[in-house]
């Protein structure tokens, strides 16, 4: 009897589901994890923390992880060699959180599958492999479209004085008026990336606001142009997303594919639904 425990982790938040035949799926929550950003102290210490393991309780005979900045091979072994001895499971398979939301969202199919979340990614999915995937230049100097991308033009709105009162109050209650330390959060402090997009609340809450609905447009149609549109299948194929910013702004993300004559297909906030699905079927 094959047991499956299946993790898709963001850079802000790690999803767990343990699948064992006859039984319920068990879901578990943690922080996000991404190698590019966390050493390997503070990735155990979160585990250890927020996912305490016990092998006979738990038995899993294969785990499968998916998650941010773990497309690279390098990274792929890193992960890898933390998870196995966290939680004792020998067959333990790493592998991008694209490969996450191609399996989710299209199963079989062929499709464009797209990420946004706290970062951004796509690619053209042939049913059974990854193909054309736009190259990620992370939250520094890309990510277009993602969290973090629009945290950034909201932190210089607010910081360049472009936002009105409303919008101007509004940052400040939520994130303070010292530009000082909130530079240093950003530079000095771990995850600048999530601190970023924490600025997202703000946009969620003043929906319909000119200047609000300005950003979120502009940054998604950024995402479009520097990698939709990049890939040919995108006009012959449905659009699928996957992610905290498609499925809160789906609304712009359907405006902007009327515009641009795509054909829109699945927005799904996370693909644990799509893999739990995918993987039941191994389950035996």
């Amino acid at each position: 009897m094959a047991s499956y425990l299946i993790a898709d982790s963001g850079s802000t938040k790690t999803d767990w589901c343990l699948l064992r035949k006859g039984k319920k799926p068990l879901h578990f929550s943690t922080q996000g994890i991404n190698p590019y950003i966390q050493g390997k102290d503070a990735i155990v210490a979160m585990l250890v923390n927020e996912l305490p393991w016990d092998n006979k309780k738990y038995k899993a005979d294969h785990l499968h992880y998916f998650g941010a900045g773990a497309a690279n091979p390098e990274k792929q072994k890193f992960l890898a060699e933390i998870l196995k001895a966290h939680f004792g499971i020998k067959k333990t398979e790493v592998q991008g959180d694209m490969m996450a939301a191609c399996k989710a969202l299209c199963g079989d199919k062929p499709g464009v599958v797209c990420i946004l979340g706290t970062g951004s990614a796509s690619c053209y999915w042939d049913g059974n492999k990854i193909k054309e995937q736009r190259p990620s230049l992370g939250y520094i100097a890309g990510d277009e479209g993602g969290g973090n991308y629009m945290g950034k033009r909201i932190l210089q709105y607010y910081a360049y004085g472009t936002f009105d009162a409303e919008l101007k109050m509004g940052f400040e209650m939520r994130f303070g008026n010292d530009i000082r330390e909130i530079i240093n959060t950003l530079y000095h402090q771990p995850n600048p990336n999530r601190y970023l997009a924490s600025f997202v609340s703000l946009l969620k809450e003043n929906r319909g606001h000119y200047m609000v609905e300005n950003i979120i447009e502009d940054c998604l149609n950024d995402f479009f142009h520097t990698s939709i549109l990049k890939h040919r299948k995108t006009w012959n194929l449905p659009l699928n997303f996957s992610g905290s910013i498609a499925y809160e702004f789906k609304d712009v993300l359907n405006n902007l594919c009327n515009q641009y004559e795509l054909d829109m297909g699945k927005i799904e906030k996370s693909p644990m639904e799509g893999l739990i699905h995918y993987y039941k079927k191994l389950v035996s």
